[in-house]
């Protein structure tokens, strides 16, 4: 009984966090269809990794408020702001997720879990040959509340996202990598600095103090890029 009385509380403490937190309310006037387009919005002021022409993929892409960001990015400024900026679009976006998300207009979706080859195929069969400008990661595993297992998870998917990157960035391109300070991180950080020229963590004033999530923005790879396509 003590501890539904302590999960009550918690999810009591969340939604009254949710509903009055600014970013919240400021996704709600400005059309996005979470606070998380924020803490990319502060990430891209920051570094100006995002600009109109580019090719961007979007891993852990739903509900879309990410791709919704990008979307806005790349619409020509007479398009006007609002909603997913529908209309001209000066860029291609290929978003991703084991979730399904409403279209946007502009953005191409695909449905499937990263960690599957069939669905990198598919993925490398959008991207369609193209070096891509920047690749974004949102991706986080389901977790456990057991440390060492939750880390082995975290870290299997940011590894993927730099496989990936190796693989398909152009060399001046960019990554940024949802990671979770703990178990792990500095191994994180380690990878991104052997990858890498430019490496930058950062805690987005969106991401909730209490959050054990930071970003990690990698610039630049110190490889040329492998040879890679749809098989």
């Amino acid at each position: 009984m003590k501890v539904r009385t302590k999960s009550k509380k918690v999810n009591k403490a969340w939604l009254h966090d949710h509903l009055t937190d600014p970013y919240v309310k400021l996704a709600q006037r400005e059309g996005y269809r979470a606070r998380a387009a924020y803490k990319l919005k502060e990430i891209d002021e920051e570094l100006h990794l995002l600009k109109p022409g580019q090719l961007v993929v979007d891993l852990g892409a739903a509900p879309g408020a990410w791709s919704q960001y990008v979307r806005r990015r790349f619409a020509p400024k007479q398009a006007g702001s609002g909603g997913a900026a529908a209309g001209a679009l000066d860029g291609t976006i290929i978003a991703l997720d084991l979730l399904d998300f409403e279209p946007i207009e502009g953005v191409t979706f695909l449905r499937g879990d990263f960690r599957e080859e069939a669905v990198l195929r598919q993925l490398e069969a959008a991207v369609a040959g193209r070096r891509v400008d920047v690749v974004l990661s949102d991706m986080a595993p389901n977790l456990s509340g057991i440390e060492s297992s939750d880390a082995a998870r975290i870290a299997d998917l940011v590894e993927l996202a730099v496989d990936f990157a190796r693989a398909h960035l152009v060399p001046g391109g960019a990554l940024v990598c949802k990671v979770f300070h703990g178990s792990g991180y500095s191994q994180l950080v380690s990878l991104f600095k052997t990858t890498f020229r430019i490496v930058k963590p950062i805690k987005p004033k969106a991401s909730r103090d209490r959050s054990a999530e930071t970003f990690i923005v990698g610039i630049g790879l110190k490889e040329a890029p492998r040879v890679s396509g749809p098989s």
